[in-house]
């Protein structure tokens, strides 16, 4: 084509004089149909090519043949695809462009006969897309065979970005299911899944990511580049002044902010906006569209850690929208919050009074991203994937959260509510209780001590252990700030980060986990770890750390240049068996052999233990007792091992229980060779922090326990109100019973002897 030898500049000059007919031609009066027709005969005519249309999306994820110019007239709105069929279907189910030579040749091409669209060979479809999901699919086609071009490929993806807004607009495109219209007067429960624990109760206030475009051709380039460079100023030294805010800290929620600004100041993305502005849109609509076809690449990635740095940068670009367009946000002058969103980044959280925020609720989202961890550090309860969530609510409407269970309620009824407040008064007057209680050493009533450890991953966390009584940490998951950074922490930022957990337990303990990656904890910055087919049991944690020995040696230096002076606990996840073990410490006691050789200062003491996580380690137990120093129990991983049960997997939940006698049998004969060899045992599992398996558990014989903090509390009292060699008598009869589960019989022991649970 002509257009393929013209330079860059007269090719924008062009796509910016077709977006503004377009324009003219959407906002003229008349019919819709006369403006869809109008619109692909202008799009054929500026593209050069013999074919244009245009299908749009249909209830039942079908694309139908809208308007053509080209194919035979009597096929709009009589051909259909479904998506994923053909071409055109592929190009939907897919949200990206396919340029193809030779259409009736590619194996996907589906034959429509009243199209006659069989003379055509060359075929480009881009999806319209809006808010990442595909509206619809625009195309243009050709007689002769031939590949269509980078810059014809932009062009038609910046048009099908302005018919998505028309498209929008004129409600040519409905939502695939709305839901039943009679169940918006009815209460209803819809579940998700857990993503920070707690209850709320509160009004429904959906976040709007971004204003709504009302501009997308630009009149003035020029004038569009000077106020996305304002814009990015702006954002830049919004997200610096969040570095001051309460939640931030000094932790690992501040990397997350500065990793915000790192990629707000990235000349890449800052590159790539201008480009879209050059090709005629505004400065909102260019990030709009970056932002789509980034959304559009990562829809099909599995790796999870990738599709939530996507949540990062559409809170990026929404932020940089609201910068352009000056628009505020508007809440309910008075009441508590339910936040409602699709998706949301963690800087959109911190934009939300936390005093009257009393749940986040995602129709997206998983405990890994971004806004999860600092929902935890806020104790704000969040629940995400609730599918079709905003098509039943209304703003305004009540809602209860149970972060717990991983729930929601709409509109719910005067009981739900009654009840909602009634286990929120309850649960803040313990609080008080536990509170006053944390200085109270945890005893039973035949006085056996057992020591209540807390589980972090953040400094902030570290600082819970004097807030709780906690006698020190139980498991520091040293990964964490591994995923939320964008590129390997050096030596150097691992010292201090160490350090200052070290200096947050004061004279508490710390037990510091080396790293657990791999598995579903990918990181970005090491595309080598390929997600195994069965990732809980493939290359992950030390497996992982073994076979990458700097990587490894480099948080070992780490930790012990941090622990200088003090005791350092260090302890290897997923230890398979003894020799793995072996070759772990190995490698730390290299490290400390350089140190020392350098002068360098070393910790007082160094403990070295092992996870006990994988079944396998239960048959060594007595050569592992001769060369560890303690063993802790990773309770999730090992029960989901001995019961070959996916603890993913929805149709498993609740299968298995770990009070069953088979989990208590393992547990009791654990705890009882640990004591023989005199070698200290915790379980650092949920299990830990629920008092009816704890109470098992002490029942048992283990003297230590390691839990989320907000979980010491309930343990302790439970401990305090416990007679441990009572129910080790009960519980050894019940172990050697063939049922299912013992939990019931627990519970009714523990309600007869006043056990507080």
């Amino acid at each position: 084509m002509v257009q393929d030898l013209l330079p860059r500049a007269s090719r924008w000059t062009g796509a910016r004089q077709l977006l503004k007919r377009l324009r003219s031609v959407m906002a003229a009066d008349g019919a819709t149909q006369q403006k869809l027709d109008a619109v692909v005969r202008s799009i054929a005519t500026d593209m050069v090519a013999e074919v244009c249309s245009l299908y749009l999306r249909k209830a039942g994820a079908i694309l139908e043949l809208s308007a053509t110019q080209g194919l035979r007239a009597e096929a709009v709105h009589q051909t259909r695809l479904n998506i994923g069929e053909g071409l055109v279907g592929d190009v939907a189910a897919q949200a990206r462009p396919l340029s193809v030579a030779d259409a009736p040749a590619h194996p996907a091409f589906a034959y429509r006969p009243e199209t006659g669209e069989e003379i055509y060979k060359s075929f480009l479809g881009v999806p319209i897309l809006r808010g990442g999901k595909v509206l619809g699919v625009l195309v243009i086609q050709n007689r002769t065979a031939r590949h269509y071009a980078e810059e014809e490929i932009e062009t038609l993806e910046t048009i099908a970005m302005v018919l998505a807004e028309f498209a929008t607009s004129d409600g040519l495109v409905l939502a695939a299911d709305l839901g039943d219209p009679a169940e918006a007067l009815l209460p209803l429960r819809l579940s998700g899944v857990k993503l920070n624990g707690g209850l709320g109760l509160g009004q429904a206030v959906f976040h709007v990511r971004a204003p709504q475009l009302m501009r997308m051709v630009a009149e003035d380039t020029e004038r569009e580049l000077e106020r996305l460079d304002t814009a990015l100023a702006t954002l830049q030294d919004t997200l610096g002044q969040l570095l001051t805010h309460q939640a931030v800290g000094n932790g690992e929620q501040r990397d997350i902010v500065e990793t915000y600004l790192m990629f707000a100041s990235d000349t890449g993305w800052a590159g790539k906006l201008r480009e879209a502005i050059r090709t005629g849109l505004t400065a909102e609509a260019a990030a709009q569209r970056v932002q789509n076809e980034m959304r559009a690449r990562l829809n099909h990635v599995a790796d999870p850690y990738l599709r939530e740095r996507l949540q990062d940068l559409e809170d990026l670009t929404a932020r940089l929208i609201a910068c352009l367009s000056g628009a505020q946000r508007e809440l309910p002058a008075t009441g508590d919050l339910i936040l409602i969103a699709r998706a949301l980044g963690p800087m959109e959280l911190l934009d939300y009074p936390t005093e009257r925020l009393n749940g986040v609720v995602l129709e997206e989202g998983s405990p890994g991203a971004h806004v999860a961890i600092l929902a935890r550090a806020l104790g704000v309860p969040m629940i995400g994937q609730v599918r079709g969530l905003t098509a039943r609510l209304e703003a305004g409407e009540p809602l209860v959260v149970d972060g717990d269970g991983g729930e929601v309620y709409i509109r719910p009824s005067d009981e739900v509510k009654a009840r909602t407040l009634s286990i929120l008064e309850r649960r803040r007057a313990r609080a008080h209780l536990y509170a006053q209680d944390r200085d109270l050493p945890a005893i039973t009533l035949d006085g056996i001590s057992i020591d209540l450890c807390i589980n972090a991953g953040f400094v902030a966390d570290v600082e819970e252990v004097h807030e709780t009584g906690a006698v020190g940490v139980g498991l520091y998951r040293t990964e964490i700030p591994f995923m939320i950074r964008r590129s390997f922490p050096d030596r150097v930022s691992q010292t201090e980060l160490y350090r200052k957990a070290l200096d947050a337990a004061g004279d508490r303990p710390v037990v510091f986990r080396t790293l657990d990656i791999g598995g579903d904890k990918t990181l970005s910055y090491m595309p080598d770890v390929e997600k195994d087919e069965n990732p809980a049991m493939g290359w992950r944690a030390l497996r992982l750390t073994l076979d990458r020995p700097a990587l490894f040696r480099t948080q070992l230096r780490a930790l012990l240049m941090a622990a200088a002076g003090r005791q350092l606990c260090v302890m290897f996840p997923m230890v398979a068996e003894v020799a793995e073990f072996l070759a772990a410490r190995n490698l730390l006691d290299r490290e400390m052999a350089g140190l020392r050789a350098e002068g360098q200062a070393l910790p007082a003491q160094v403990r070295v233990g092992t996870m006990l996580e994988v079944p396998a380690l239960l048959w060594q137990l007595p050569q592992l007792l001769r060369v560890t120093d303690f063993i802790s129990v990773g309770s999730n991983d090992l029960l989901q091992f001995l019961f070959a049960s996916d603890r993913g997997s929805t149709h498993l939940s609740g299968r298995y229980d770990v009070l069953s006698p088979p989990a208590l049998t393992l547990f009791r004969d654990l705890a009882a060779t640990c004591a023989a060899a005199g070698k200290p045992l915790t379980v650092c599992g949920e299990i830990a922090g629920q008092p009816l398996e704890a109470m098992a558990l002490v029942a048992l014989g283990f003297r230590r326990l390691s839990m989320n903090p907000r979980a010491v509390g309930a343990v302790r009292a439970m401990i305090r109100s416990l007679d441990c060699a009572a129910l080790r008598s009960y519980l050894d009869n019940l172990i050697g019973s063939p049922a299912h589960s013992v939990r019931e019989p627990l519970r009714f022991y523990a309600n007869d002897h006043r056990i507080c649970l």
